[in-house]
Protein backbone atom coordinates (compact mmCIF):
# COMPACT_ATOMS: atom_id res chain seq x y z
CA UNK A 1 0.00 0.00 0.00
CA UNK A 2 1.08 3.63 -0.80
CA UNK A 3 1.52 6.17 2.31
CA UNK A 4 -1.51 7.99 0.68
CA UNK A 5 -3.52 4.96 0.88
CA UNK A 6 -2.32 4.34 4.40
CA UNK A 7 -3.13 7.69 5.41
CA UNK A 8 -6.72 7.40 3.60
CA UNK A 9 -7.41 4.42 5.97
CA UNK A 10 -6.19 5.50 8.88
CA UNK A 11 -7.93 9.26 8.00
CA UNK A 12 -11.67 6.90 7.77
CA UNK A 13 -10.79 4.63 10.68
CA UNK A 14 -10.56 7.39 12.56
CA UNK A 15 -13.32 9.61 11.63
CA UNK A 16 -15.98 5.90 11.70
CA UNK A 17 -14.85 5.18 15.10
CA UNK A 18 -15.08 8.83 16.64
CA UNK A 19 -17.40 10.92 14.19
CA UNK A 20 -20.83 10.86 16.84
CA UNK A 21 -18.34 12.12 19.61
CA UNK A 22 -16.54 14.80 17.27
CA UNK A 23 -19.70 16.17 16.10
CA UNK A 24 -21.28 16.37 19.88
CA UNK A 25 -18.01 18.53 20.81
CA UNK A 26 -18.43 20.61 17.92
CA UNK A 27 -21.66 21.45 18.27
CA UNK A 28 -21.73 21.98 21.70
CA UNK A 29 -18.53 23.92 21.19
CA UNK A 30 -20.40 26.64 18.46
CA UNK A 31 -22.59 27.15 21.44
CA UNK A 32 -19.97 27.64 24.21
CA UNK A 33 -18.05 30.02 21.80
CA UNK A 34 -20.18 33.25 22.75
CA UNK A 35 -20.94 32.28 26.07
CA UNK A 36 -20.14 35.27 27.66
CA UNK A 37 -21.66 37.54 25.31
CA UNK A 38 -24.60 35.92 25.64
CA UNK A 39 -24.83 36.11 29.08
CA UNK A 40 -23.86 39.49 29.30
CA UNK A 41 -26.76 40.00 27.24
CA UNK A 42 -29.24 37.81 29.14
CA UNK A 43 -28.44 39.49 32.25
CA UNK A 44 -28.47 43.29 31.05
CA UNK A 45 -31.51 43.95 33.38
CA UNK A 46 -29.44 43.74 36.16
CA UNK A 47 -27.59 46.76 35.19
CA UNK A 48 -26.83 48.93 37.87
CA UNK A 49 -26.48 53.12 37.31
CA UNK A 50 -23.66 54.58 39.49
CA UNK A 51 -24.69 56.85 42.16
CA UNK A 52 -22.12 58.28 43.57
CA UNK A 53 -22.71 56.11 46.54
CA UNK A 54 -19.54 54.00 47.90
CA UNK A 55 -19.83 50.77 47.56
CA UNK A 56 -20.21 47.99 50.06
CA UNK A 57 -17.49 45.56 50.66
CA UNK A 58 -18.28 42.13 49.04
CA UNK A 59 -18.22 41.20 53.30
CA UNK A 60 -21.22 42.82 53.68
CA UNK A 61 -23.09 41.32 50.63
CA UNK A 62 -22.31 38.13 51.16
CA UNK A 63 -23.48 38.51 54.78
CA UNK A 64 -27.34 38.03 53.71
CA UNK A 65 -25.86 34.67 51.65
CA UNK A 66 -26.70 31.58 53.68
CA UNK A 67 -24.95 29.26 51.17
CA UNK A 68 -21.18 29.93 50.65
CA UNK A 69 -20.69 31.33 47.14
CA UNK A 70 -18.26 29.75 44.71
CA UNK A 71 -17.24 32.79 43.51
CA UNK A 72 -18.06 36.49 43.16
CA UNK A 73 -17.49 38.88 40.23
CA UNK A 74 -17.06 42.81 40.48
CA UNK A 75 -16.82 45.29 37.26
CA UNK A 76 -15.48 48.59 37.34
CA UNK A 77 -18.50 50.11 35.49
CA UNK A 78 -20.15 49.55 38.78
CA UNK A 79 -22.42 47.55 37.50
CA UNK A 80 -24.19 44.53 39.85
CA UNK A 81 -21.80 42.51 42.01
CA UNK A 82 -22.26 38.82 40.41
CA UNK A 83 -22.69 36.15 43.17
CA UNK A 84 -22.04 32.72 41.87
CA UNK A 85 -23.50 29.52 43.76
CA UNK A 86 -22.40 26.54 42.29
CA UNK A 87 -22.22 26.64 38.20
CA UNK A 88 -25.84 26.96 37.80
CA UNK A 89 -26.69 29.83 39.88
CA UNK A 90 -25.78 33.71 39.64
CA UNK A 91 -27.33 36.27 41.90
CA UNK A 92 -27.11 40.14 41.17
CA UNK A 93 -26.79 42.22 43.99
CA UNK A 94 -26.56 45.80 44.24
CA UNK A 95 -23.50 47.01 45.29
CA UNK A 96 -24.65 50.26 46.97
CA UNK A 97 -27.26 49.00 48.76
CA UNK A 98 -26.64 45.10 48.94
CA UNK A 99 -30.59 44.71 47.42
CA UNK A 100 -30.64 41.48 45.28
CA UNK A 101 -31.73 42.63 41.77
CA UNK A 102 -32.58 39.11 40.74
CA UNK A 103 -31.12 35.41 39.84
CA UNK A 104 -30.10 33.94 36.62
CA UNK A 105 -30.86 30.83 36.63
CA UNK A 106 -31.93 29.74 32.87
CA UNK A 107 -28.47 30.52 30.87
CA UNK A 108 -26.32 29.52 33.65
CA UNK A 109 -27.94 26.28 33.81
CA UNK A 110 -27.88 25.70 29.99
CA UNK A 111 -24.46 26.74 29.12
CA UNK A 112 -23.57 24.49 32.33
CA UNK A 113 -25.29 22.07 30.99
CA UNK A 114 -23.82 22.16 27.42
CA UNK A 115 -20.38 22.35 28.64
CA UNK A 116 -20.60 19.37 30.44
CA UNK A 117 -21.64 17.56 27.22
CA UNK A 118 -18.85 18.86 25.50
CA UNK A 119 -16.09 18.03 28.20
CA UNK A 120 -17.74 14.33 29.07
CA UNK A 121 -20.97 13.68 27.73
CA UNK A 122 -23.21 14.99 30.04
CA UNK A 123 -22.69 11.73 31.94
CA UNK A 124 -23.28 10.89 35.90
CA UNK A 125 -21.04 12.34 38.53
CA UNK A 126 -20.32 9.12 39.18
CA UNK A 127 -19.36 8.55 35.27
CA UNK A 128 -17.46 11.65 34.79
CA UNK A 129 -13.90 10.14 34.34
CA UNK A 130 -15.42 7.51 31.99
CA UNK A 131 -17.04 10.59 29.95
CA UNK A 132 -13.95 12.59 30.21
CA UNK A 133 -12.10 9.51 28.47
CA UNK A 134 -14.07 9.00 25.67
CA UNK A 135 -14.08 12.89 24.63
CA UNK A 136 -10.53 12.97 25.22
CA UNK A 137 -9.59 10.19 23.26
CA UNK A 138 -12.07 11.08 20.54
CA UNK A 139 -10.70 14.55 20.84
CA UNK A 140 -7.36 12.83 19.94
CA UNK A 141 -8.94 11.01 17.30
CA UNK A 142 -9.80 14.15 15.64
CA UNK A 143 -6.33 15.20 15.91
CA UNK A 144 -5.17 12.37 13.67
CA UNK A 145 -7.85 13.38 10.81
CA UNK A 146 -6.48 16.82 10.93
CA UNK A 147 -2.93 15.98 10.03
CA UNK A 148 -3.90 13.44 7.91
CA UNK A 149 -6.63 15.56 6.19
CA UNK A 150 -4.40 17.62 3.82
CA UNK A 151 -1.85 14.51 3.14
CA UNK A 152 -5.39 12.71 1.38
CA UNK A 153 -6.82 15.57 -0.45
CA UNK A 154 -3.84 18.04 -1.42
CA UNK A 155 -3.40 17.77 -5.13
CA UNK A 156 -0.38 16.55 -6.58
CA UNK A 157 -0.38 19.19 -9.02
CA UNK A 158 -0.52 22.47 -7.38
CA UNK A 159 -2.50 24.19 -10.71
CA UNK A 160 -5.34 26.28 -10.06
CA UNK A 161 -7.43 23.82 -11.95
CA UNK A 162 -6.92 20.80 -9.52
CA UNK A 163 -6.35 23.63 -6.45
CA UNK A 164 -9.63 25.44 -6.69
CA UNK A 165 -11.37 21.93 -6.42
CA UNK A 166 -10.32 22.01 -2.80
CA UNK A 167 -10.91 25.36 -1.69
CA UNK A 168 -13.87 26.25 -3.57
CA UNK A 169 -17.14 24.99 -3.43
CA UNK A 170 -18.41 24.35 -6.69
CA UNK A 171 -22.19 24.37 -8.31
CA UNK A 172 -23.97 22.04 -10.52
CA UNK A 173 -22.54 18.39 -8.14
CA UNK A 174 -24.71 15.92 -6.47
CA UNK A 175 -24.39 12.71 -4.93
CA UNK A 176 -21.04 11.77 -3.90
CA UNK A 177 -19.14 14.13 -5.77
CA UNK A 178 -20.93 16.76 -4.22
CA UNK A 179 -19.89 15.74 -0.38
CA UNK A 180 -16.92 15.23 -1.56
CA UNK A 181 -16.05 18.89 -2.72
CA UNK A 182 -17.83 19.79 -0.01
CA UNK A 183 -15.72 18.20 2.99
CA UNK A 184 -12.60 19.07 0.53
CA UNK A 185 -13.27 23.07 1.01
CA UNK A 186 -14.39 22.57 4.53
CA UNK A 187 -10.88 20.91 5.28
CA UNK A 188 -9.11 23.40 3.40
CA UNK A 189 -10.64 26.12 5.34
CA UNK A 190 -10.73 25.17 9.01
CA UNK A 191 -7.62 23.10 9.41
CA UNK A 192 -5.06 25.48 10.80
CA UNK A 193 -7.93 27.00 13.68
CA UNK A 194 -8.65 23.08 14.08
CA UNK A 195 -5.50 21.77 14.79
CA UNK A 196 -4.85 24.42 16.98
CA UNK A 197 -8.32 23.24 18.61
CA UNK A 198 -7.36 19.65 19.11
CA UNK A 199 -4.15 20.21 19.77
CA UNK A 200 -4.92 22.20 22.98
CA UNK A 201 -7.54 19.55 23.16
CA UNK A 202 -4.74 16.61 23.37
CA UNK A 203 -2.90 19.26 25.93
CA UNK A 204 -5.62 19.56 28.59
CA UNK A 205 -6.94 16.04 28.18
CA UNK A 206 -3.79 14.52 28.75
CA UNK A 207 -1.06 14.77 31.87
CA UNK A 208 1.53 13.33 29.39
CA UNK A 209 0.58 15.44 26.76
CA UNK A 210 0.48 18.49 29.56
CA UNK A 211 3.84 18.10 31.09
CA UNK A 212 5.50 17.39 27.35
CA UNK A 213 4.62 20.87 26.61
CA UNK A 214 6.47 22.11 29.91
CA UNK A 215 9.53 19.70 29.04
CA UNK A 216 9.44 21.14 25.32
CA UNK A 217 10.16 24.67 26.87
CA UNK A 218 12.99 23.16 29.34
CA UNK A 219 10.79 23.60 32.54
CA UNK A 220 9.26 21.30 35.04
CA UNK A 221 5.84 20.15 35.14
CA UNK A 222 3.77 21.44 38.45
CA UNK A 223 3.08 18.42 40.49
CA UNK A 224 -0.65 17.23 40.09
CA UNK A 225 -3.35 19.38 42.73
CA UNK A 226 -3.98 17.18 45.87
CA UNK A 227 -7.30 16.98 47.10
CA UNK A 228 -7.60 16.17 50.95
CA UNK A 229 -10.47 14.94 53.25
CA UNK A 230 -12.89 17.39 53.91
CA UNK A 231 -12.61 19.78 51.29
CA UNK A 232 -15.12 21.37 49.21
CA UNK A 233 -15.79 20.44 45.97
CA UNK A 234 -14.12 22.11 42.91
CA UNK A 235 -16.28 24.62 41.48
CA UNK A 236 -18.93 23.39 39.11
CA UNK A 237 -19.20 19.82 40.33
CA UNK A 238 -22.12 18.87 42.64
CA UNK A 239 -24.10 21.14 44.67
CA UNK A 240 -22.92 24.25 46.50
CA UNK A 241 -21.77 23.83 50.04
CA UNK A 242 -23.73 24.74 52.68
CA UNK A 243 -22.95 26.45 55.42
CA UNK A 244 -24.35 29.41 57.72
CA UNK A 245 -20.75 30.70 58.02
CA UNK A 246 -20.14 33.53 55.72
CA UNK A 247 -16.76 32.64 53.88
CA UNK A 248 -15.46 36.35 54.91
CA UNK A 249 -15.40 35.11 58.50
CA UNK A 250 -12.81 33.39 58.08
CA UNK A 251 -10.97 34.22 54.99
CA UNK A 252 -9.53 38.02 54.24
CA UNK A 253 -11.63 38.72 51.20
CA UNK A 254 -11.50 42.12 51.53
CA UNK A 255 -7.42 41.88 51.80
CA UNK A 256 -7.58 39.98 48.56
CA UNK A 257 -9.68 42.09 46.66
CA UNK A 258 -8.00 45.61 48.01
CA UNK A 259 -4.76 44.15 46.47
CA UNK A 260 -6.28 43.34 43.14
CA UNK A 261 -7.79 46.54 42.99
CA UNK A 262 -4.77 48.14 42.57
CA UNK A 263 -4.39 46.72 38.94
CA UNK A 264 -4.65 50.02 36.61
CA UNK A 265 -7.53 49.56 34.76
CA UNK A 266 -8.91 46.17 35.61
CA UNK A 267 -12.60 45.57 34.11
CA UNK A 268 -13.06 42.80 36.73
CA UNK A 269 -12.61 41.10 39.38
CA UNK A 270 -13.07 37.56 40.02
CA UNK A 271 -12.64 36.04 43.75
CA UNK A 272 -13.20 32.00 43.43
CA UNK A 273 -13.25 30.74 47.23
CA UNK A 274 -11.30 27.97 48.69
CA UNK A 275 -12.11 24.42 47.24
CA UNK A 276 -10.69 21.16 46.57
CA UNK A 277 -8.69 22.58 43.94
CA UNK A 278 -6.83 25.75 45.96
CA UNK A 279 -6.56 28.32 48.33
CA UNK A 280 -9.01 31.75 48.05
CA UNK A 281 -7.75 33.73 45.06
CA UNK A 282 -9.11 36.46 42.68
CA UNK A 283 -8.31 37.21 39.22
CA UNK A 284 -8.10 40.95 38.04
CA UNK A 285 -8.88 41.14 34.40
CA UNK A 286 -7.77 44.34 32.27
CA UNK A 287 -9.29 42.67 28.89
CA UNK A 288 -11.69 40.23 27.70
CA UNK A 289 -10.43 37.05 28.73
CA UNK A 290 -6.73 37.32 27.15
CA UNK A 291 -4.36 35.42 29.57
CA UNK A 292 -1.60 37.71 29.27
CA UNK A 293 -4.02 40.88 31.02
CA UNK A 294 -4.80 38.80 33.78
CA UNK A 295 -2.96 39.22 37.10
CA UNK A 296 -3.44 36.14 39.56
CA UNK A 297 -3.78 36.93 44.05
CA UNK A 298 -3.63 34.24 45.52
CA UNK A 299 -4.02 34.07 50.00
CA UNK A 300 -1.14 32.22 51.89
CA UNK A 301 -2.86 30.79 55.04
CA UNK A 302 0.45 30.44 56.83
CA UNK A 303 1.69 33.70 56.10
CA UNK A 304 -1.31 35.81 55.88
CA UNK A 305 0.15 37.53 53.00
CA UNK A 306 -1.36 38.17 49.69
CA UNK A 307 0.81 37.02 46.51
CA UNK A 308 0.44 38.04 43.14
CA UNK A 309 1.34 36.53 39.82
CA UNK A 310 1.03 38.26 36.66
CA UNK A 311 1.55 36.47 33.35
CA UNK A 312 4.78 38.01 32.96
CA UNK A 313 6.31 36.11 36.60
CA UNK A 314 5.53 32.69 34.74
CA UNK A 315 8.41 30.44 33.41
CA UNK A 316 7.87 29.68 29.45
CA UNK A 317 6.08 26.59 30.11
CA UNK A 318 3.38 27.85 32.02
CA UNK A 319 3.04 30.58 29.55
CA UNK A 320 2.22 28.69 26.88
CA UNK A 321 0.18 25.85 29.23
CA UNK A 322 -1.94 29.50 29.72
CA UNK A 323 -2.17 30.13 25.97
CA UNK A 324 -3.30 26.62 25.06
CA UNK A 325 -6.47 27.34 27.35
CA UNK A 326 -7.57 30.00 26.12
CA UNK A 327 -6.55 28.94 22.36
CA UNK A 328 -8.74 26.30 22.55
CA UNK A 329 -11.61 28.44 23.19
CA UNK A 330 -10.58 31.34 20.62
CA UNK A 331 -10.17 33.47 23.69
CA UNK A 332 -6.92 34.33 23.20
CA UNK A 333 -7.75 36.20 19.80
CA UNK A 334 -10.60 38.27 21.93
CA UNK A 335 -14.11 38.28 19.58
CA UNK A 336 -12.29 37.60 16.71
CA UNK A 337 -10.69 34.54 17.83
CA UNK A 338 -14.20 33.23 19.78
CA UNK A 339 -15.37 33.85 16.06
CA UNK A 340 -12.83 31.87 14.19
CA UNK A 341 -13.39 28.77 16.80
CA UNK A 342 -17.20 29.13 16.33
CA UNK A 343 -16.79 29.00 12.31
CA UNK A 344 -13.94 25.98 13.13
CA UNK A 345 -15.91 23.91 14.80
CA UNK A 346 -19.52 24.32 12.75
CA UNK A 347 -17.22 23.61 10.00
CA UNK A 348 -15.71 20.30 11.83
CA UNK A 349 -19.93 19.50 12.41
CA UNK A 350 -20.17 19.91 8.45
CA UNK A 351 -16.62 17.64 8.28
CA UNK A 352 -18.48 15.04 10.17
CA UNK A 353 -21.61 14.55 8.22
CA UNK A 354 -19.91 14.69 5.07
CA UNK A 355 -17.54 12.05 6.54
CA UNK A 356 -19.64 9.65 7.37
CA UNK A 357 -22.00 10.40 3.99
CA UNK A 358 -19.30 9.29 2.07
CA UNK A 359 -18.78 6.54 4.27
CA UNK A 360 -21.79 4.98 3.66
CA UNK A 361 -22.01 5.66 0.02
CA UNK A 362 -18.49 3.93 -0.20
CA UNK A 363 -20.05 1.37 2.01
CA UNK A 364 -22.81 0.87 -0.58
CA UNK A 365 -21.01 1.17 -3.24
CA UNK A 366 -18.64 -1.87 -2.50
CA UNK A 367 -21.35 -4.13 -1.72
CA UNK A 368 -23.19 -3.16 -4.69
CA UNK A 369 -19.84 -4.35 -7.06
CA UNK A 370 -19.96 -7.23 -4.81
Amino acid sequence: MTLRRILFWTHLSAGVVAGIVIFIMSVTGVLLAYEKQIMRWGNREFRVENTGQQRLSVTDILANFKNTPTAVTLRSDSAAVEVSLGRDRIVFVNPYTGDPLGESSGLPRFFSQVENVHRWLGVSDANRSTGRAITGACNFAFFILVITGPFIWWPKDWGWANLKKIVIFRRGLGGRAMYWNWHNVLGAWCVIPLLVIVTSGVVMSYPWANNLLYRLTGNEPPAPPQVTAGQQRPRGEGKPHDDTAAPSSVYPLEKVITAAEQISGWRSITVRMPSGRGPLSATADQGDGRPDMRTQFIFDPITGDVRQESFSSYNSGRRLRTWTRFSHTGEAGGFVGETIAALAAAGASLLVFTGITLSIKRLIARRARA
